[in-house]
């Protein structure tokens, strides 16, 4: 890439959401559920284990929807449907407890700011990726977001990239994708000619061109002043 990119695509989860801050929501889910309904103690694992299940057995990179998971997992703690109301109060509690990656937001900000297109391309549900962008009050700033739902695939099928790329109207070459995934962000992207950004280490390898432990730095890696 000759020329500084004029499209940025992010990953949500774990690139402008801390992921802590969402499994914190799904465990004071739980934790009010047991409360209300005398749970026992070990309801939290056996909700994360189906969940974990429900996304286990998809089916090479097609998507699982995460709602569906959702509804597994609070009905494994039950003998039938789960509880009347459920999804607001799970839907409550993630976003009371959700909490952005350090400088995301500023850094989301100032690239908004500079003129610089922004998109997201990660694998979540729709209504789920609107819900935290809208809570983190970032929503505005991105032109276009791309989901797993709505390719019907995650990353790092080309399909999640492509979608994003046409939307914005950028050429490979003209854009750089900010993950912290290294077999789904950096190699999908990467597979395409999209300059790449690994944040942390999970995300750093041979195809990863920028690697980065702090979001602050894709400013100097587009040239954009900070």
């Amino acid at each position: 890439m000759t020329d500084a990119p004029r499209t940025v695509l992010f990953d949500i989860g774990g690139v402008i959401v801390d992921l802590a801050s969402i499994r914190a929501g799904y465990a004071e889910f739980v934790g009010e559920l047991a409360a209300t309904h005398g749970l026992d103690d070990d309801a939290f694992e056996r909700w994360k284990s189906t969940l974990g299940d429900h996304f286990r057995a998809r089916e090479g990179d097609r998507y699982r929807l995460a709602r569906v998971g959702y509804r597994k997992a609070t009905a494994s703690l039950f003998d039938g449907d789960p509880p009347e109301g459920w999804e607001s109060e799970l839907e409550a509690a993630v976003e009371a407890a959700l909490r952005p990656e350090d400088g995301a937001l500023g850094t989301i900000e100032a690239l908004s700011e500079s003129g610089v297109g922004l998109a997201i391309v990660s694998d979540i549900d729709t209504p789920e990726a609107e819900r935290m962008l809208g809570a983190l009050g970032v929503r505005s700033r991105f032109e276009h977001v791309t989901t797993s739902e709505a390719i019907g695939f995650t990353k790092p099928d080309e399909r999640m990239f492509r979608d994003a790329l046409a939307a914005m109207d950028a050429d490979p070459s003209e854009a750089l994708m900010i993950g912290d995934r290294y077999d789904h962000d950096v190699v999908g992207a990467a597979a395409l000619g999209i300059e790449t950004v690994g944040y942390g280490p999970d995300a750093h390898g041979p195809e990863t061109d920028h690697e980065i432990d702090g979001l602050r730095e894709v400013l100097g890696i587009v040239g954009v002043d900070h």
